[in-house]
């Protein structure tokens, strides 16, 4: 039996460009960086998860990289852009989120697919009942947020995501750090 110490909390991400991190950042803070019911992300921890696996013994870390790389290496990379300001769950958020739409058709959608499909087919993920939400998590909601809040969505150039990343997450005092533990780069 696997004790915690052999055990990881598993996500596979598309990463972001260091300068829309930190232009989503700046935004977030902007908006939420002094408001008490919301604490902004930070800036090296903003990205777009395609897939949780959650605990995992670290002896399959090998396997979901492989299988990571069979699903999206070659892929195009997609091109994004926000789309609006999103709070999740809506009744009782404990996100705030920025959507992303795709530009050039559904290459986001496609890549998480096959990410979702070759992880299942390997054993290493049950998939989600609820749609893929393309979105980035730009602070972690604590309270109930003022409705006086200007909450509208940021403009930040269109971007590519070039990066899917197996990370590895950390959680302990203070924010969860993520741990890089194999990337796969996508084409284009």
């Amino acid at each position: 039996m696997a004790t915690e110490a052999e055990r990881a909390r598993l996500f596979v991400a598309l990463e972001l460009p260091p300068a829309t991190r930190e232009e989503l950042s700046g935004w977030s803070r902007a908006r939420v960086g002094g408001v008490e019911a919301a604490r902004p992300v930070r800036p090296e921890s903003l990205h777009v998860t395609l897939c949780f696996l959650g605990q995992r013994p670290v002896s399959d870390v090998p396997g979901i990289a492989a299988a990571c790389r069979t699903a999206v290496a070659g892929s195009p990379a997609p091109r994004l852009r926000v789309q609006d300001v999103l709070l999740l769950p809506p009744r009782r958020p404990r996100v705030l989120a920025l959507a992303l739409a795709e530009i050039d058709g559904d290459r986001l959608a496609r890549a998480q697919a096959a990410l979702a499909g070759a992880l299942v087919h390997a054993g290493y993920y049950a998939p989600e009942r609820r749609r893929f939400l393309a979105h980035v998590t730009v602070a972690r909601v604590v309270a109930r947020l003022p409705r006086s809040l200007d909450l509208s969505p940021p403009d930040p150039a269109p971007f590519a995501g070039d990066r899917v990343t197996l990370f590895r997450s950390r959680l302990g005092s203070g924010p969860a750090r993520y741990e890089p533990l194999d990337t796969v780069v996508l084409a284009g």
